[in-house]
Formats: C-alpha cells, sequence, structure tokens
C-alpha cells in the first residue's frame, strides 16, 4: 500500500490561515493551543513547521503584530492604557516594558516624539519635503 501525502500547498495553505488568524484575532485572548487549532496542527509540529517558514515562533509573531498595532495606535494620540488594552496585552506594565525593549523608546517617549513630528509638520511642512522636490515644484523662495 502507498502512503499518500498531502501536497505541500495544502500545508503552506493551513500555515497561512493560522498567520492570518493571528493578524485578525491579535487583540483577543489567544494562545497556542488555538492558533495551533487553526491550521489542524499538534502544538509541537505547528511550532516547528511556522518557525521554519515565518522565522518566528506564533508566540513571537503574536508579540510582533501587537507592537506593530500598538505603534500605529501611538502615532494617533491615543492614551498609553488604552493603547495596551487594545492590542490584546493584560497587563500596562509588561507591555510597556516590551514595547521598550522592541522600539527602544517607551510608549510614551514615542507617542510624543510622533506627536511632536505632527506639530512641526504643521508648523513648517517645507522642512519635511525634500528640498530638490520643494525646488522643483517651485515652493521655495529664491
Amino acid at each position: 500500500m502507498i502512503n499518500e501525502q498531502y501536497p505541500k500547498l495544502y500545508f503552506y495553505r493551513r500555515l497561512v490561515q493560522s498567520k492570518l488568524f493571528i493578524d485578525t484575532h491579535f487583540a483577543e485572548k489567544i494562545d497556542l493551543n488555538n492558533i495551533a487549532d487553526e491550521a489542524y496542527f499538534s502544538k509541537f509540529h505547528f511550532i516547528r513547521t511556522f518557525k521554519n517558514i515565518y522565522q518566528k515562533t506564533p508566540h513571537q509573531y503574536l508579540i510582533f503584530v501587537r507592537i506593530e498595532k500598538a505603534m500605529e495606535l501611538l502615532k494617533t494620540g491615543m492614551p498609553v492604557s488604552e493603547v495596551c488594552y487594545a492590542v490584546g496585552f493584560a497587563s500596562l506594565s509588561s507591555f510597556s516594558g516590551l514595547f521598550k525593549r522592541t522600539v527602544g523608546l517607551t510608549p510614551i517617549a514615542y507617542s510624543d516624539r510622533h506627536q511632536k513630528i505632527k506639530t512641526q509638520i504643521g508648523e513648517s511642512p517645507l522642512t519635511f519635503i525634500p528640498g530638490c522636490f520643494a525646488e522643483r515644484n517651485g515652493w521655495l523662495k529664491k
């Protein structure tokens, strides 16, 4: 009897489906069992396969997605505590520590930096446009 295997494409689709599950449900309380169930793999095989494809474990990828979304929300001026809970963290201190280790700035410093940049753009927008581009369009005074 010949042992038939599923084509690789089928396995890749299931992995992509689990990645999309993380992308969609990052703010919810999800764990490895939820994600592995989405791919229909045992959790140990799933971790190994996911890391082989995406270069991160599912948990590392979940944290990456949450931090990326937090950065987007902080740029809008949303308060840090709201951002923390909006992206799925349960503790403000763990969020702040992880954010600082990942980004290099505390969430408050990151938010302040982007608010200052927004203010500067509003006050003098030409300083954020390359001089050659501004000159070509006649925006610079001669």
